[in-house]
């Protein structure tokens, strides 16, 4: 029998009984299981240590969602590939919710009115464009950019953050008719060379940034701010899919065990309708789910009230008299997104499908993921779960065997990816583990491969060689590697 075949049935047996679990249990999965049946999870999601061959349904990272028609710029765009004929109908709703494009009120077309009165996108659709990763503005230039935002924040005296007296909590760079646009960033860049060990020099972006034409006069001298791309949108379902115990489980505030580094859960003061608390979503874990995520979206980037965020004006501050007088698309004091709207984008994002992985049997491939595992990488980014059986998962997204490589932690970052901006429970100096699957076809879905929170690094080992902080000795092993190794985990990592 051969290796691949012994492995894909022992992997069916430890599967199966898991599977085949009811639905009796009201609680997250894990609080539910048996010891034997727990013990069998951790087999399936145990790290590996034979790279000599794949592991079994290792080129499906969403599991029964995963997607493998189309690796182009719609890569990223397609629904869960076990959903119902119903699901994918509500899929194709929501997608035209979330490409619809707003305009201002009042309007003749009074279901899509309510946009701004600031804002800094028409549609869903304008920063996640193909559902994909977003850039920075082009270097020296003062414009919008879609899908780059900033922001902002001062120190509250009582402690946290509140919004920036003149500009609230994000930098608008549009605004409607009759309303004055908040002002523009733009960013320079001076080059950094790092020299790897085997001679080869690699120059990184280190990015400095500026507001220009601000409408309301300068900003605080204690404002703190923070550009951020768009991420992607693939697999945002399964991530909340994800067991609170999980999670926990690899907590380490205090870094008990030494290993340097200590991941710290990000508690949300406002939870998400499936009762979870712990922050998933956003580059500092701030969100708790998906419907949360959604809300604030439209609030901040679109200045649309929904159900959960029901304030027509947006991020309209005090001294912005034009802001607060605009009219708004609030029917009779409801939200200007229709919560049957508002349900179908919702519904889309959390089915968006994760592509499934290419060559994850290359010799190459193989090689940089033994480099990857070797190197420490697997501390924060946790390669595989299996996802909750708790009935308030949607069905297709239960108990699915999933490979995101995040242990959706905060981590301190070091000081040069720093922002020094506190958000939430995150510090100036920690970030998400952002979800890597997909992160391969960045270049075929949005035309570039900008990584990091603010598309610093260029490419993939430009981001490597960024990570500092609780990250310092995988970037160093990666300044170590033999040209091969390195060539082999660039080649892993595309083919994620």
């Amino acid at each position: 029998m051969s290796r691949w075949f012994f492995g894909l049935a022992l992997c069916f047996a430890l599967l199966v009984p898991l599977f085949s679990l009811t639905g009796e249990a009201k609680k997250l999965f894990r609080s539910d299981l048996d010891a034997g049946t727990l013990v069998r999870v951790k087999a399936v999601t145990r790290p590996v240590e034979d790279f000599s061959t794949a592991e079994p349904f290792e080129n499906m990272p969403g599991g029964a969602t995963t997607q493998n028609t189309r690796f182009d710029r719609d890569a990223f765009s397609l629904p869960a590939a076990n959903l119902s004929f119903q699901g994918r109908f509500d899929f194709a709703l929501g997608n035209g919710g979330f490409r619809k494009l707003w305009v201002s009120a009042p309007s003749s077309t009074a279901a899509s009115d309510g946009l701004g009165p600031l804002f800094n996108s028409r549609s869903c659709q304008n920063c996640h464009l193909k559902d994909g990763r977003g850039h920075p503005p082009l270097p020296g230039l003062s414009f919008s950019a879609p899908s780059f935002i900033v922001a902002l924040s001062i120190p509250d005296p009582g402690g946290g953050q509140r919004p920036e007296p003149s500009y609230g909590v994000q930098l608008q760079d549009f605004a409607v008719s009759g309303v004055l646009a908040e002002g523009f960033i733009s960013v320079t860049y001076k080059e950094k060379k790092i020299l790897l060990s085997d001679g080869e020099f690699v120059s990184l972006r280190v990015p400095s940034y500026r507001f220009t034409r601000l409408a309301h006069g300068p900003m605080r001298a204690d404002v703190m701010f923070s550009p951020r791309v768009a991420p992607q949108m693939i697999g945002l379902g399964l991530i909340e899919a994800i067991c609170d115990e999980d999670i926990l489980a690899k907590a380490d505030q205090g870094d008990a065990d030494n290993d340097g580094i200590s991941g710290v859960v990000s508690t949300v003061v406002q939870a998400n309708r499936y009762g979870s608390r712990i922050g998933r979503f956003g580059l500092k874990a701030t969100k708790a789910g998906v419907r949360q995520q959604v809300a604030t979206a439209f609030f901040q980037d679109m200045g649309l009230s929904t159900s959960l965020i029901n304030r027509p004006h947006g991020d309209c501050m005090e001294v912005q008299k034009g802001c607060l007088a605009a009219p708004s698309g609030s029917d009779g004091g409801g939200p200007e997104v229709s919560p049957a709207l508002f349900e179908l984008v919702e519904f889309y994002s959390r089915h968006l499908a994760v592509p499934a992985r290419r060559g994850v049997s290359n010799k190459q491939v193989l090689r940089g993921k033994a480099v990857f595992y070797r190197s420490g990488c697997i501390s924060c980014h946790t390669p595989k779960y299996v996802t909750s059986n708790s009935q308030t998962v949607p069905k297709e997204l239960r108990k699915q065997l999933i490979w995101p490589y995040t242990d959706l932690l905060l981590h301190d970052m070091g000081v040069d990816l720093a922002d020094h901006r506190p958000d939430g429970t995150a510090t100036g100096r920690e970030w998400r583990t952002p979800p890597l699957w997909g992160i391969g076809l960045t270049r075929s879905v949005s035309g570039h491969t900008f990584f990091l929170h603010d598309g610093r690094a260029r490419n993939l080992l430009e981001a490597l060689l960024w990570h500092g902080g609780e990250a310092r000795k995988s970037r160093e092993a990666v300044i170590g590697l033999k040209t091969e190794d390195r060539a082999a985990l660039l080649r892993f990592l595309e083919s994620l």
